[in-house]
């Protein structure tokens, strides 16, 4: 392996994040999630019902990215898309009784992804926190709801806490 000591933190950083990324997915693949959709069922699971394009918003993600999500979700049973009554043109989404195991089963893969629990440490996650916010608030100031009309984001990253630390 490179000689990491010399590595600048920023790619120390982006290598293990790939890295538990990776091994995260590899586990993850047995219950028919990947890390992304994951994300998208803790939102889901403590957010309730919602639509596609409101999902993406809270993910960060474009639209067009939350639907391969949620048609590799959906073909898993874990959740569901209706039309929305409200708007024909949008879907509502909602996790499944599937998908909530599914998302138990993804925490308690996270929680054994490295012995000793190094991914759980309160200064680890307190520095990635800093990080995430610093980098992500001019990124995710505005987020587009309908082409044109930009629509002000309340927090600067609204993804749960226990679904947050998931995503490590």
């Amino acid at each position: 392996m490179p000689d990491m000591e010399h590595w600048p933190t920023g790619r120390l950083l982006s290598t293990a994040a790939r890295l538990v990324e990776h091994a995260w997915n590899e586990r993850l693949v047995r219950i028919g999630v990947t890390h992304a959709g994951v994300i998208a069922l803790g939102v889901l699971d403590s957010q309730g019902p919602m639509t596609q394009a409101h999902l993406a918003q809270l993910v960060r993600v474009q639209a067009q990215t939350m639907g391969k999500t949620l048609a590799r979700l959906e073909t898993h049973g874990h959740v569901t898309r209706v039309r929305n009554d409200l708007d024909k043109r949008s879907h509502m989404v909602s996790i499944t009784p599937s998908g909530k195991q599914a998302l138990n089963e993804a925490q308690d893969i996270e929680r054994t992804l490295l012995d000793g629990g190094e991914l759980l440490s309160e200064d680890l996650r307190g520095q990635l926190r800093k990080v995430i916010r610093e980098l992500g608030n001019p990124r995710w100031q505005m987020a587009v709801d309908v082409p044109g009309l930009p629509v002000p984001l309340d927090a600067p990253l609204d993804i749960p806490a226990d679904t947050a630390s998931r995503t490590a």
